[in-house]
């Protein structure tokens, strides 16, 4: 088993100390879903939800809350982001609408956890919009795809 890096020789919560390490560019994608029924899914499709564009205030706030992420996650350094992006891809096979975003930074640790961050809160706030037509909403799957940059780069 690993050591974790969060947790000092004490046995107490530490931010890991990065002064170290070497600037490189960093990227990091991440995926997840928000499973709806069919009918919720046309409804996207056709622009036909009352509170608006859902995609487009999920992108938003997707994008907001990884410039956020070292607010919302204890210890999670924070970080000078060069992009961010949040897509959708709407699936009538699950059905449901794919998440994906990708973090990038040049700096001294990873955008791991924004790109997470994006995701999630782009589901959440699909989530949110979509709530009064669909009673039957799941958000599943969110998981890092890949990273680069770094030490342990690489697709997961």
């Amino acid at each position: 088993m690993s050591v974790l890096s969060h947790i000092d020789g004490k046995g107490e919560a530490a931010m890991v100390d990065v002064a170290g390490k070497a600037e490189t560019e960093r990227t990091a994608i991440a995926e997840g879903w928000l499973v709806t029924a069919r009918e919720t899914l046309a409804l996207i499709e056709d622009g036909a939800i009352a509170k608006g564009d859902v995609l487009a205030a999920a992108r938003i706030a997707g994008i907001m809350a990884a410039k956020r992420t070292a607010e919302l996650i204890p210890l999670c350094h924070p970080l000078s982001l060069t992009k961010v992006s949040v897509g959708f891809d709407l699936r009538p096979e699950r059905p449901g609408v794919r998440v994906e975003a990708l973090a990038k930074a040049t700096g001294k640790t990873g955008v791991e956890m924004e790109a997470l961050t994006a995701v999630s809160v782009a589901c959440l706030t699909l989530y949110d919009m979509l709530k009064a037509a669909d009673k039957t909403m799941v958000i599943d799957g969110v998981r890092l795809l890949k990273k680069t940059g770094g030490r342990s780069s690489g697709g997961f």
